[in-house]
């Protein structure tokens, strides 16, 4: 029976299908692995299931010259952790888990979107404080969404789930960037040429997978095209915003303000982004649901059970 390491505790049903066909081992620590573990697990397993932001950079494969892994089974669909050419060039599989974390990432993103344009944190964190004084006609006024225009940016699954959420559920008008063309969007919207001119909506939704080339896609550049009174919203992931830049640009008031689930350098959030009111925060609850996690998890056991089997990926990367 081939040996799996999984870096972190899954759900309980993930690991019992894991094991129907897997000798498991599971790494009981919530943390992060760093290099050397993961480089030790390299050459210890003949599998492995790791998670976001575990160390599978080209030094980790260095530092392992001869692996006995042969399968990374991620748990999630972004692998920007994963430098998957040196994994290949390893001669190890990559594969990961697209089409489960859709609409649980769009009901984020739009969890963000009113939280931040209806001050919903400022309430909350008024009412905690003993600080609410009683309803009157000018109290934390936000931005009503009918009728508003949402850019997007990044028009793949999650894109098209919360351009669907926005326009039928809340009445926006929809424009998007994405680099290749969209032939159907899923509800009427409109492809700008320009990532600038998607930037000008009233509502900004960063929803890119994070390649090299997303890359801080929102920097100085797209945050200037932003209106005073623009939310910006990201749910991908967080080097593909400038964190620097954004927070100069909430801190000019260029932006009204903006709702993360994601951080450049998770789990380190600045604290300028901590002390204002503005800005909604979210521990990357992205997919954090008990079935949505469950699915992704039993989807990455496809994977190795596909791996296992000698049979094709049902998800390579």
């Amino acid at each position: 029976m081939p040996t799996l390491w999984i870096t972190r505790p899954l759900p309980d049903r993930v690991i019992e299908a894991a094991r129907k066909m897997f000798d498991v081992t599971v790494r009981e620590d919530v943390t992060l692995v760093g290099k050397d573990e993961m480089a030790a697990a390299l050459g210890t397993y003949d599998a492995i299931l790791p998670t976001l932001g575990d160390a599978l950079k080209a030094d980790t494969f260095a530092a392992c010259p001869e692996p006995k892994t042969r399968i990374l089974a991620n748990f999630g669909v972004g692998y920007n952790h994963i430098d998957a050419e040196a994994a290949r060039s390893a001669g190890i599989a990559v594969s990961n888990t697209p089409g489960a974390v859709t609409d649980a990432t769009a009901d984020i993103a739009m969890t963000l979107i009113l939280m931040t344009c209806r001050r919903a944190g400022e309430g909350e964190r008024m009412v905690r404080a003993g600080r609410w004084e009683g309803w009157h006609p000018t109290q934390l006024l936000g931005m009503h969404l009918g009728g508003r225009t949402l850019g997007i940016v990044g028009m793949g699954r999650i894109g098209k789930a919360i351009a669907k959420r926005a326009h039928l559920g809340f009445g926006m008008d929809v424009v998007f960037y994405n680099r290749s063309t969209v032939a159907d969007p899923g509800v009427p919207a409109r492809q700008l040429d320009t990532l600038e001119a998607v930037a000008a909506a009233d509502v900004v939704v960063v929803a890119v997978p994070a390649t090299p080339e997303t890359h801080h896609i929102i920097g100085e550049g797209a945050l200037a095209a932003m209106r005073p009174h623009t939310i910006f919203v990201n749910i991908a992931r967080g080097d593909v915003v400038d964190e620097t830049a954004l927070i100069a640009a909430l801190q000019a008031g260029q932006i009204g303000g903006a709702g993360l689930d994601v951080y450049e350098f998770e789990p380190k959030v600045p604290e300028a982004l901590l002390t204002m009111e503005n800005v909604t925060l979210l521990p990357h609850l992205g997919t954090a649901a008990q079935d949505v996690r469950e699915a992704m998890g039993l989807m990455a056991v496809d994977n190795l059970k596909a791996w296992a089997e000698g049979r094709g990926l049902p998800n390579g990367v």
